[in-house]
Order: structure tokens, then sequence, then C-alpha cells
């Protein structure tokens, strides 16, 4: 049954612009040589303006979110540019750009696809220790196989 949805349906890879996210991508690609298919890199941003986040309120002046939302579009297609090469000819990599808590976002996305590729880990540090683990719950909750790469 996974072979013939692997056949027929996009591969998801999702990214925080991380190096771990960069080395999934790769196997991404592989996957969609294999299985003949698109990839639809997603990235999700965080709500920013009014959010509360640990009980600490954050206000972005629009300015600084046009400048986050133009670096966003600019490194999705770079990144489109870069990965295209290693398609077989005639698959394409899709940009989607969602807003909003990445697990949520993340799981709404891969609904429709065969199968998501996702890095162990993004981001580091107190990020990483406040915020719960993005990866374990899209292996948790997801409705498609989903592949971890360290």
């Amino acid at each position: 049954m996974m072979d013939k949805l692997m056949r027929t349906q996009e591969v998801l890879c999702p990214t925080d612009f991380s190096s771990t996210a960069a080395h999934a991508l790769k196997y991404a690609v592989e996957m969609a040589n294999l299985y003949h298919v698109d990839i639809r890199l997603l990235h999700v941003t965080s709500p920013a303006r009014g959010a509360h986040c640990y009980g600490i309120a954050v206000d972005i002046p629009p300015t600084l979110e046009n400048e986050l939302q133009a670096f966003v579009d600019a490194k999705m297609q770079s990144i489109q540019q870069e990965m295209q090469q290693g398609l077989t000819e005639g698959l394409n990599i899709k940009l989607v750009v969602r807003h909003g808590d990445a697990i949520d976002e993340i799981l709404a996305e891969a609904v429709d696809v065969g199968m998501v590729v996702i890095a162990s880990h993004g981001s580091s540090g107190l990020a990483d220790f406040l915020k719960p683990h993005v990866t374990q719950d899209i292996v948790k909750y997801a409705k498609c196989p989903v592949l971890v790469v360290k």
C-alpha cells in the first residue's frame, strides 16, 4: 500500500533552514527520484505580532515582518534552485510557507503526501529546551510514513 501511495503523492520536507534540515532535504530528493514524485518544501513561520510566548508578549513592527517574509521567500527560492539540479528531469520542488505552530502546520500539510522527510532536530539551545520537540510529534501524529534524518 505504501509503495502505491509513494508513487502518486509528493514527499513533504519541512525546513527551518538549519544544516540538519538541509541534510534531510538530500534524502527527500533521493526518495522523490526513487518514486518519481515531486517534493513539497515547507517552512513554517511562527506568529510573532502580539503573540505570547512563554509569558512574554512580542510585538514586531510591520517593516520587520516584511523583511522576515522577504528573507524566507529568498531562502526558499535559493534552496529550490540548488536542489532542483539533483532531481530527475520532470520532477519539481514546490515551495510552501505556512504561518502558525510548526507541529500543527506540518501535520496539516502532511495530510495528502506520501511521506514526510524531516530532520531529527533543527534549532538548538534554549529554544529547543522550551518548545516541544517537533520531530517527535510529527512521527507520533502523521498519518503517512515519516523518515527522520540525523
